[in-house]
């Protein structure tokens, strides 16, 4: 059995060390419980477009109804294309741009469970993979990262040379699994392919610690489990490398591994690495992405204020991993989540209908509903 808040302590305390990629840290302070926490220096962005290239549904009656301080953009149907439509399925795909000054940044963060379902999308919604600076994969998860190879067979050669991947450690190469009963397991898709990257001239950016992208955005690092959040039952990861796939427990920053962890049998996933992406908006402040949050989405807000030191949260977007949460444990993080005053709400992939039929009930005016292809863009 795992043991994830005796072993690694990290996920506790604030204290991160960093991964492969240089760490843009320009303080250490202390949290309330007497913790380190590592401090980015923000960059502060005028305009952030986000673009759901791919979720679990696209509506195309969905109300267009503006949301004050961001326009909302919906896709419908495609003139001159009846015989073609926007695909969704279970996963997450966001086209991200933001503008600070006269300098633009494009990236796509995560790849939906097919690349069948996230090429098509591409396609209809003209995104320009000519223009991205680089890719960032939230988690390991399949329906995260299963279009991923299939994008770069067909994109690799139109976009830049230098392409880096953005993620938040080597958890996300390890082989992951879904119960099968009788205490047996099957794969939940394969993970990323380190060699295949190299091949596809993907260059890997690994870092467990918060880390600033091209003066634009910022990541979380490791989320610490601090409020009332615990990792819901979902898939079991396997530690180890194997037919030169899987992570390296070596590579980690933490590695106190158990015996039983590097055994080669599936152990409950804590999600060691998953990491958000944010953007503090000039005069708005942060758009939080969580994209799934199985660290929870309180813990990740909190996180994010405390690497960025930026209190006000303007917008929460993405996937909160809900809707597998027992009506008591949904009360109380929505009572969490009220207490922070996020301005708007953004649910996405896994939130679930009990988290949506919830903030009906709870935060309606700061509920925005999301399909695939809509578009919000917050700022100038």
């Amino acid at each position: 059995m795992l043991a994830p808040f005796g072993r690694r302590r990290f996920l506790q305390s604030s204290a991160l060390t960093l991964g492969t990629s240089a760490l843009t840290c320009t303080a250490m302070v202390r949290d309330a419980a007497g913790a380190d926490v590592p401090r980015i220096e923000a960059p502060v962005v005028d305009r952030l477009v986000v673009q759901v290239v791919l979720d679990g549904a696209h509506d195309l009656f969905i109300s267009g109804a503006q949301v004050p301080g961001i326009r909302v953009e919906r896709t419908r149907l495609f003139a001159g294309r009846a015989n073609r439509t926007l695909q969704s399925e279970w996963g997450l795909s966001l086209h991200l741009e933001a503008q600070a000054g006269a300098e633009t940044r494009r990236y796509l963060l995560d790849f939906g469970y097919t690349p069948a379902a996230l090429n098509e999308n591409i396609d209809l919604l003209n995104v320009d993979v000519a223009a991205l600076d680089g890719l960032i994969l939230s988690h390991g998860h399949y329906d995260h990262m299963g279009g991923l190879a299939g994008f770069l067979q067909r994109h690799r050669a139109r976009m830049k040379e230098d392409v880096p991947l953005y993620l938040g450690g080597e958890d996300a190469f390890c082989f992951r699994h879904i119960p099968a009963g009788n205490g047996a397991f099957a794969p939940f898709g394969m993970p990323p392919d380190r060699r295949a990257l190299t091949e596809a001239r993907v260059r890997p950016v690994l870092s467990e610690a918060p880390l600033v992208i091209d003066r634009h955005a910022f990541t979380t690092g490791t989320v610490p489990r601090t409020s009332l959040e615990r990792v819901l039952p979902n898939s079991f990861v396997e530690f180890g490398t194997r037919d030169g796939a899987g992570c390296d427990p070596a590579r980690y920053q933490d590695h106190h591994f158990t015996p039983s962890e590097l055994s080669g049998q599936p152990q409950p996933d804590q999600h060691l690495h998953e990491h958000a992406t944010c953007f503090h908006v000039r005069g708005r402040g942060l758009v939080l992405i969580t994209s799934c949050g199985h660290a929870g989405i309180i813990n990740t807000v909190r996180r994010a204020q405390q690497v960025s030191g930026v209190e006000k949260v303007y917008a929460l977007v993405g996937g909160f991993h809900l809707a597998p949460a027992p009506a008591d444990y949904l009360r109380r993080v929505m009572t969490e989540l009220k207490a922070l005053d996020i301005d708007h709400v953004f649910p996405m992939h896994c939130s679930g209908a009990n988290f949506l039929e919830a903030a009906k009930q709870e935060m309606p005016q700061t509920l925005v509903l999301c399909t695939t292809g809509s578009r919000f863009t917050f700022g100038a």
